[in-house]
């Protein structure tokens, strides 16, 4: 069977295909997920380590470059990461045209918050200590 044959009349006749984009969005998906593991194991650690520190010592160990590089890295992937998935979930139980665009928005503006949030707190740690 061919692709044509499974389309309907409506797409044969204006040409209409796949969008092509919800490969790439699958991937990115993919990859942050990837990365969020050995990430999160960083970030374990690296609470694991600060719990036998008094409250100097786990400013130091988080403000060291590695473990700030880390913490970033954790923040900016799982941010990105939590943004795709809520986009997926608004694209596809939403319904209302202008409901799921106003939450998209949202989505966007909160992942902003919450990954500018996270940063400038380990920026301010890390070049404070």
């Amino acid at each position: 069977m061919k692709f044509s044959e499974m389309q309907s009349d409506r797409s044969k006749v204006s040409g209409l295909g796949s969008a092509k984009s919800g490969t790439g969005h699958f991937w990115q998906q993919r990859l942050t997920a990837i990365a969020n593991v050995p990430l999160a194991i960083a970030f374990i650690v690296l609470v694991l380590m600060s719990l036998s520190r008094d409250y100097a010592g786990a400013r130091a160990l988080m403000g060291y470059p590695l473990s700030a590089l880390l913490l970033l890295l954790f923040v900016g992937s799982g941010v990105y990461h939590m943004r795709l998935g809520m986009q997926v979930i608004i694209e596809d139980y939403v319904h209302g045209e202008g409901t799921k665009i106003a939450a998209l928005i949202a989505n966007n503006f909160f992942a902003l918050m919450v990954g500018g949030s996270a940063i400038l707190a380990i920026l301010k740690l890390s070049f404070a200590v």
